[in-house]
């Protein structure tokens, strides 16, 4: 018995549980995107999850207004089609978490993701679970992590009453629109602003009458030294030439057997200061002119190095701070740095111990510095290997900029001479920089001296040659996507998140399009932009649009409650809606006849306006689809078969080229425009190609040149 009691005891004491320790809780982390989701995670640690919401979860309903004018402007705010695993997943993560942070970006739109997944989480509003930071640096990460904050419910209201604004406007114009037009059309309080500055200098061109006028450059010799100068005026008063009897009247006093007498001779130092660092207005302008950027294509190559690069030291790093800014200001530590860097690298004369300061635009935020490398010392030059080519072209100019604005302005010896004969003045203008300054890193165009003789007071230099010119006055040019932005942040209109979908929706709808980098306005537009220029003025008033933006920025900074904003604009406008549903009339978008008939039915070919512009339909369409480009014949002839002539084209990306009316018996294609001539030297057609400052005919084998024609 004892011996079957102590083998029970054994067998009893063998079969313990053993339990299984259950896996320590992490803190989650909620951002936008997964690539800046991948770059936090690893600055965290172990102890963290960060997932990516991949940008907003809820918004207004697509296919209604979704905003109850009678409740307070009450939003409906509906989750985001598609949008379900990401909540049913954040909703897992969530349930499973030690704590929650919401760490989307640190502006309005930012703030209202938050909120939305807040919401969605159902997480406590009064709860520190807000963290923000301008920078996805290590350091910076972590230090927000230490004073996380709750959500500013002021952002979100911002953010709340431009998205309801937006809303009624859109949904209230739009359907009239789809009534009088056509289908598929859309109207904005920005996009209309837009819209309507381009056309408004449309019709400054079309309303533009060229004036003529003279000028007369001239080479003068002092010794052996030649050097140029221009015609100033009379008597020391500067005049204008008008025509060529003016010319010929001032080129009748001279005489060129006698000098000039150098009357005066002016030398003084000019300083050329640095610009301050990038906003997001000045960043996307420069990326226009002098990268040929897009607006879209700037702002996804900034995304992406302020989301974060993998530069192979461990975690990646976001290689500059927030891209949406409307503020020149830079934090002290980053000038420290850059100042250090400028001594190392340039010397201390090119260091400024007083940077420039930018003046902020009226109604800017100020939140964010400006935009800059989050360290200067990751030269663009180091980073280029991890870098595509967008990439490393944006950071050098981020770069750049930000590194000049903190060095000594560049130093410029001046010399201004005139010259006189029988009452006739002429001036020349030199230059020499004696110190580059913040040009050693930032240079704006060419930069070349002007050297003139060392020429004094009573001196004499003898005329060599005169050479008259002819020019007309030019019209205002249109507007570039550089110019346009720039034209918005000067009239108030619009802020840093809305220039580049503002832009977009623009073309997308075929209002404008654009045509060698410039705006030009389609025949919708123009319909688009009467309709509400008649019956929606204040619409398309960029002064009262910019009020409107005053009033936002008032409720992001408490200072407003947005209902009443919203409501002040609402109600006149709503009377204006009600009116133009009775008063426009429908605007027949009648087609236009091609004169010639289809080659397959016979029936009359028609003008009609697609996406990319107006092409040949059959007028029996649907039953007949045959469809052909427009093309513009230049008359030339053909000069490979000789046979048909060269008609301008468009490629699949919208380029003009050049190619033969015989397509595809004949396969001559240019991209420049042939002008019917052959070239002296080889016997080959000669193009027009267009160059800085004009256009200038040349042979494609380059061994011969015309003139640029202005």
């Amino acid at each position: 018995m004892a011996t079957k009691t102590t083998t029970s005891k054994t067998k009893k004491t063998s079969r313990r549980k053993t339990t299984r320790r259950a896996k320590p809780k992490k803190n989650l982390v909620i951002v936008e995107s997964p690539s800046k989701a991948k770059t936090i995670g690893k600055f965290l640690g172990r102890s963290y999850k960060v997932v990516a919401s991949l940008g907003h979860i809820r918004d207004l309903p697509k296919s209604r207004m979704g905003v109850d004018v009678e409740n307070n402007y009450h939003p409906d705010y509906i989750s985001i089609r598609g949008k379900g695993d990401v909540i049913k997943e954040l909703r897992k993560d969530a349930k499973n978490a030690k704590a929650i942070y919401l760490a989307s970006d640190p502006d309005r739109e930012g703030e209202a993701i938050a909120w939305h997944v807040s919401n969605i989480l159902k997480l406590d509003d009064k709860q520190k679970n807000r963290v923000t930071f301008n920078e996805i640096t290590k350091d910076a990460v972590k230090e927000a992590f230490k004073e996380p904050r709750t959500i500013n419910m002021d952002l979100v209201d911002a953010q709340q009453a431009r998205r309801v604004l937006d809303r009624l406007v859109g949904y209230s114009i739009s359907p009239i629109l789809w009534k009088k037009v056509k289908k598929g059309l859309s109207a904005g309080r920005v996009q209309s602003v837009a819209l309507n500055l381009i056309i408004q200098r449309e019709n400054e061109i079309k309303q533009f009458k060229p004036e003529e006028y003279w000028t007369i450059d001239a080479e003068f010799a002092h010794g052996q030294d030649h050097f140029q100068a221009s015609f100033y005026g009379e008597n020391g008063k500067k005049v204008r030439l008008h025509n060529n009897d003016d010319v010929q009247a001032v080129l009748g006093k001279l005489d060129k057997r006698k000098n000039f007498a150098i009357t005066k001779v002016v030398r003084k130092e000019r300083k050329r200061q640095p610009q301050p660092p990038y906003t997001t207005s000045t960043m996307q302008q420069d990326a226009n002119r002098r990268l040929n950027f897009r607006t879209r294509k700037t702002m996804m190559a900034a995304q992406m190095l302020y989301e974060g690069i993998d530069i192979k030291q461990g975690a990646p790093v976001g290689l500059i701070t927030y891209m949406r800014t409307d503020s020149t200001r830079i934090a002290s530590i980053a000038k420290h740095e850059a100042s250090k860097f400028i001594h190392e690298k340039y010397g201390g004369e090119y260091a400024a111990i007083k940077p420039v300061k930018g003046k902020l635009p009226e109604g800017a935020q100020d939140a964010h510095e400006a935009i800059r490398p989050t360290s200067v010392y990751r030269t663009p030059a180091e980073m280029k290997p991890y870098l595509t080519n967008d990439q490393y072209k944006l950071y050098s100019l981020i770069w750049s900029r930000f590194v000049a604005s903190q060095m000594t302005p560049q130093v410029v010896d001046t010399m201004t001479v005139d010259l006189e004969q029988a009452g006739v003045n002429f001036r020349a203008n030199g230059s020499k920089v004696k110190f580059p300054g913040f040009t050693k890193v930032y240079k704006r165009g060419e930069e070349k001296d002007n050297l003139l003789p060392d020429l004094d007071e009573g001196d004499t230099a003898k005329m060599v040659s005169d050479n008259p010119e002819q020019h007309f006055t030019q019209p205002p040019a249109r507007y570039t996507e550089a110019a346009l932005i720039k034209t918005l942040e000067q009239n108030g209109v619009g802020r840093p998140s809305t220039y580049a979908p503002t832009l977009d929706t623009i073309q997308r709808r075929y209002y404008v399009r654009l045509v060698s980098r410039h705006f030009e306005p389609t025949e919708l537009g123009e319909i688009v932009n009467r309709i509400i220029e008649q019956q929606f003025p204040e619409i398309v008033n960029a002064k009262f649009t910019a009020d409107v933006e005053g009033e936002l920025d008032q409720v992001e900074e408490g200072k407003q409650n947005w209902i009443k904003v919203v409501d002040s604009f609402y109600q006149p406008f709503s009377k204006e809606v009600k009116d133009a549903e009775e008063k426009v009339d429908k605007i027949q978008m009648r087609d236009e006849l091609a004169g010639m008939d289809c080659e397959i039915c016979g029936a009359p070919m028609v003008v009609k306006m697609g996406r990319y512009g107006k092409f040949y339909a059959c007028s029996r369409f649907p039953k007949c689809r045959n469809t052909k480009a427009i093309v513009k014949d230049t008359g030339v002839t053909c000069p490979k078969c000789h046979q048909g002539t060269v008609v301008e084209r468009k490629s699949k990306k919208n380029r003009v080229f050049y190619g033969c009316s015989r397509y595809p018996d004949c396969d001559f294609v240019s991209w420049d425009k042939p002008i019917g001539r052959q070239c002296p030297k080889d016997g080959h057609y000669l193009v027009e190609k267009k160059v800085k400052g004009g256009k200038q005919v040349v042979c494609p084998n380059g061994d011969y040149q015309e003139a640029v024609q202005k």
